[in-house]
């Protein structure tokens, strides 16, 4: 973010403590160290994500974010992205916030990004939620989380994560979960920016949602995040929600933390 232009908290309306995009890395690092978070996935521009990974290229996982509407660029031109994969620069294909832009998961422009993650074996991550923030072009609708089926037709080898578990769409999540094993799922930005009675029913209910016997439970899959933007001090708010939550056991906490994440990410 350029110095000067970092928004008030979404959630408290107040001014972070972070002002500059140097005091954004440097607060994060911060809040990574007090609770023992090893790795974080990063993904801006790939100006910002090369930065940050010149500052600490042991902590951060580097993605591609690709939006148009809030990084006023046009989508990466995916041979550039090939040579970028290929020189070790990305390792997530995402965050795909395309979203945002009034396009769905299954639209044709999104598959070079998807055939490249195939192809290299990236994760891909995916915002394909009910929810946003403010933008003309942005559509609730895409973010239901079965309009991603077609894409795992096509590519069954994908590996993707869905943010915040495709929050408000509980039914559409746990089907593509429960019939797609390579789905996985964070739970980042409603653990902070809803009700947490409310982001608990969501989670548990996503938690016990499966077959018995039938693949690998839900619970497995599940990861923890934070998705701080421009806000460090939700890495510890989100951190606490998980924490305090009282129907996981500290062996599901240790999953969501952090083995799920590094099964997943192949760490």
């Amino acid at each position: 973010m350029p110095d000067g232009s970092i928004a008030p908290n979404i959630a408290t309306h107040k001014p972070s403590k972070s002002t500059t995009d140097e005091e954004i890395l440097q607060h994060t690092l911060e809040y990574m160290d007090k609770h023992n978070i090893e790795k974080s996935i990063i993904s801006w521009s790939l100006e910002h994500v090369y930065r940050w990974m010149d500052e600490a290229p042991d902590r951060f996982i580097p993605g591609v974010f690709i939006v148009e509407s809030v990084l006023q660029q046009p989508y990466p031109d995916p041979d550039m992205l090939r040579d970028e994969i290929k020189a070790g620069k990305i390792k997530v294909m995402g965050e795909i916030a395309a979203q945002y832009d009034g396009v769905p998961p299954n639209d044709p422009r999104l598959e070079p990004y998807f055939a490249l993650a195939e192809e290299f074996n990236l994760p891909v991550h995916i915002h394909c939620l009910g929810l946003g923030a403010p933008s003309p072009t942005f559509r609730s609708q895409y973010g239901n989380p079965l309009l991603l089926e077609d894409v795992l037709v096509k590519h069954p080898n994908l590996r993707i994560f869905v943010e915040n578990a495709g929050y408000p769409f509980l039914a559409e999540m746990t089907a593509l979960m429960m019939q797609y094993p390579n789905v996985y799922a964070d739970l980042s930005t409603i653990s902070w920016l809803t009700p947490r009675e409310v982001f608990y029913d969501y989670f548990e209910r996503l938690m016990r949602s499966e077959f018995i016997g039938y693949g690998e439970p839900i619970a497995k899959r599940l990861m923890f995040g934070s998705d701080q933007m421009t806000w460090p001090e939700t890495i510890e708010w989100a951190v606490e929600t998980f924490a305090s939550a009282p129907f996981l056991s500290e062996e599901q906490k240790r999953d969501i933390f952090y083995n799920n994440a590094k099964r997943f990410l192949r760490l």
